[in-house]
């Protein structure tokens, strides 16, 4: 593997004569992919304006993982280091949405999740090999615990309902939780007085309705499952009525490439597919969108907490646990037929959401601070860091207008 030169380090002691602000509190911010990546940048703005702070971002997985997520950091326009040079850096804060590379730091630990929030999903095995099925994803003792010790100073939680489960499966983890919400979801919910400008930069005009079609990642994945998923959806619905917005997990994009994915949707793009890029795009979608056809991602579930109606395109045979917001959603959403028509299953799935109330069950499942994310991590950040807050009010800023990929 090639060795990959070290740069100047505004985090770094050798480098400290280049600085013009000295004496500042380092944050050195882990983005092994970017889905991690995007949630990160949701917990940034919470140190802007702050002269104390000095940021650096690194890839953990360097050298053994996708140049997408190299592409991402430098489109940041952070100071982006080597993982060689990173891991070596008196930091005063690591902040990271997974959990690796940590156990390589010795600064303070903040753990936030990239999905929408740990303990989702049971681990998945083929049934012949299901003799016991891990009850949570994310939480577990050897995600969270290493040689007998914790692995992150502050695990971030969603909802208590997490903390309870983490008390059952990893009680020593337990001091380091911080139940904090949803900042995702929080932001979500600002964008939602603004849902005609987001309809608008989608390019849907008067009374048509917005479709997204998302998928997670995987052979599992409605992408997986159904390569011709976006023509079905286009071809089912009459283009003066409809808006067909396509979301894909930035996996997808990263394993097989921009041009790949571009060149398999090139029918649907010219058919009117609104293609979203992997970094962002996709929260503005869920705010204008009147219907989500999607899997077990948590794309869906934020679409249902949005107020679109669902209608699941996943497949039957994924574990859930009961309780969660993927589970209550596959009890209350009707499933996609693709071989029937689609304007009924989608107005099917309108009245599925209206009878069971759905919205608000799964926003009370993916939250249980809502609107308080940004406030409560704040708080974590600054007490980690070692320095007292700003007086300034903590920013919950709508999400940015989608930019469509171009055929």
């Amino acid at each position: 593997m090639a060795v990959t030169a070290w740069v100047r380090s505004p985090i770094g002691r050798a480098d400290a004569h280049w600085a013009t602000r000295c004496g500042t509190k380092s944050v050195l911010v882990l983005v092994p992919h970017i889905v991690a990546g995007t949630r990160l940048l949701d917990l940034l703005p919470l140190l802007e304006a702050d002269h104390r702070i000095q940021v650096a971002f690194t890839d953990p997985d360097a050298g053994d993982n996708w140049p997408a997520t190299q592409d991402f950091l430098r489109a940041q326009g952070g100071s982006a280091l080597p993982w060689a040079q990173a891991r070596r850096s008196d930091v005063d804060l690591v902040v990271a949405g997974s959990t690796r590379g940590i156990d390589e730091l010795a600064a303070p630990t903040l753990l936030v999740p990239h999905g929408g929030g740990l303990g989702q999903y049971r681990s998945w095995r083929p049934p012949a090999a299901a003799r016991h099925h891990d009850p949570q994803l994310g939480l577990g003792t050897d995600q969270l615990m290493r040689e007998g010790r914790v692995r992150a100073d502050a695990i971030v939680l969603v909802h208590d309902h997490e903390r309870d489960l983490l008390a059952e499966v990893c009680p020593r983890a337990l001091p380091a939780a911080v139940v904090a919400g949803d900042i995702a979801l929080d932001r979500i919910t600002a964008s939602l007085p603004h849902r005609d400008r987001y309809r608008h930069a989608l390019g849907a005009t008067g009374d048509q309705q917005v479709v997204v079609v998302t998928s997670t990642w995987s052979p599992r994945s409605a992408f997986g499952r159904h390569p011709d998923l976006f023509d079905r959806v286009l071809a089912a619905l009459p283009g003066e009525g409809y808006r067909v917005v396509g979301a894909l997990h930035p996996a997808i994009w990263s394993h097989h490439g921009h041009w790949q994915i571009r060149s398999w949707l090139a029918a649907a793009l010219r058919a009117g597919l609104v293609l979203l890029p992997p970094e962002e795009g996709w929260r503005a979608a869920l705010v204008a969108a009147d219907h989500v056809i999607g899997d077990f991602g948590s794309v869906t579930g934020y679409g249902a907490a949005a107020g679109a109606s669902i209608l699941l395109a996943g497949n039957r045979g994924e574990r859930l646990l009961n309780g969660t917001p993927a589970e209550v959603i596959s009890r209350h959403a009707p499933r996609w037929r693709p071989g029937r028509p689609l304007v009924p299953q989608l107005r099917a799935a309108t009245e599925a959401r209206d009878a069971a109330g759905l919205p608000g069950l799964v926003r009370g499942l993916m939250t249980s601070r809502p609107g308080e994310a940004g406030r409560i991590l704040r708080s974590t950040l600054y007490r980690l860091l070692g320095i007292p807050e700003p007086a300034h009010a903590v920013p919950v800023a709508p999400v940015p207008l989608p930019k469509p990929v171009t055929a």
